[in-house]
């Protein structure tokens, strides 16, 4: 057996059960909850996380509502966008995909009605096992808002940035991750990018990692960039451990990821959720028998996949997370 110490873990989101979208009760969402955490648990994940179903917005279908669970709590941003702000935005930002911010900037960006120990405590009183909390990004969720206040993007930032710090001390988890998915299209802003998410990182009690893809548009990768420009600003995080996409990236930049300080354990994508193929036990292990040839075996301490699983089928989701665990396990020797 291979005296490596490897962590199966999900990213965040799964896919709405659909007795949730037909009945969304708190009792309904508790119930669904509980399902979301036994399913991982018997495909073998050691670290579930709550599926992030209170978070779902069926009118925004293609990004599962996580960014506008933030925004339209935060106090200082209005939800309501009209025509002129609509066209603004889009001078602003020629995304393929978003054209309407997810808010406009009125006021300075605080806490408001944002809660998220009451959403964590949900989880927590309903998990058997350890869990992870996620949270969007303040850098992500800055790039999607329309500022008609501050005029200066990074005071903007950092207020989100502040806001989100305050509620994150005494979440009653194992780990809180944090989740950023625009910064590979937009590398020049890594400092500021980085700064803003420390605010945060600094506050965690618990364990902390930051997930970082290039994008889940409905199901779509949306962002250009490449690993060889983001070193910088991953080395720059003050986290514990990264949940990074490379399932779907090309194989000339693994080779990078050996560059990553060594003080943070790595986590790396073995399941490619954008398609419905399920992985099987046989190919994670060849992949990270590989992937362990160039970073070096002991600098890979968790597998996952490369972003949430929200856009699959459930029966797909599920047959994925089993392939993952079993993946593993094959690597390792176990079985």
């Amino acid at each position: 057996m291979k005296k490596i110490s490897i962590k199966t873990t999900t990213v965040g989101s799964y896919p709405l059960p659909t007795w949730l979208t037909v009945h969304p009760t708190e009792e309904a969402l508790i119930d669904a909850t509980r399902v979301v955490f036994a399913i991982q648990q018997q495909a073998g994940i050691d670290l579930p996380t709550d599926g992030e179903l209170y978070r779902f917005d069926i009118n925004h279908p293609d990004t599962n509502g996580m960014i506008e669970y933030f925004t339209r709590s935060f106090a200082g941003i209005r939800s309501d966008v009209g025509q002129k702000e609509y066209v603004k935005f889009n001078k602003m930002h020629r995304w393929q995909f978003r054209r309407k911010p997810a808010g406009v900037v009125v006021d300075k960006i605080e806490e408001g009605s944002l809660n998220l120990l009451a959403d964590c405590e949900r989880a927590a009183k309903i998990a058997t096992t350890p869990f992870k909390f996620t949270l969007t990004s303040p850098y992500m969720l800055a790039r999607t808002l329309l500022d008609e206040h501050y005029s200066n993007f990074e005071n903007m930032l950092m207020d989100i940035a502040g806001a989100m710090a305050a509620q994150v001390s005494d979440l009653p988890c194992a780990c809180v991750q944090i989740d950023e998915a625009n910064i590979p299209g937009k590398p020049e802003d890594a400092p500021l990018a980085a700064r803003a998410i420390n605010n945060i990182l600094e506050n965690i009690k618990a364990e902390s990692a930051v997930h970082l893809c290039f994008g889940n548009y409905g199901g779509q990768t949306i962002q250009k960039g490449t690993w060889n420009q983001l070193i910088e600003f991953v080395n720059q995080l003050q986290c514990n451990h990264l949940i990074l996409e490379v399932a779907r990236r090309p194989e000339n930049e693994i080779q990078v990821l050996k560059e990553i300080r060594p003080e943070i354990d790595l986590g790396i994508g073995v399941i490619d959720i954008k398609i419905n193929h399920i992985e099987t036990p046989d190919e994670i292990a060849r992949k990270l028998e590989k992937i362990s040839a160039i970073v070096a075996p002991n600098r890979i301490k968790w597998i996952h996949p490369d972003c949430g699983f929200w856009m699959l089928k459930r029966s797909v989701a599920d047959r994925k997370m089993h392939a993952l665990a079993q993946g593993r396990d094959r690597f390792l020797g176990i079985k």
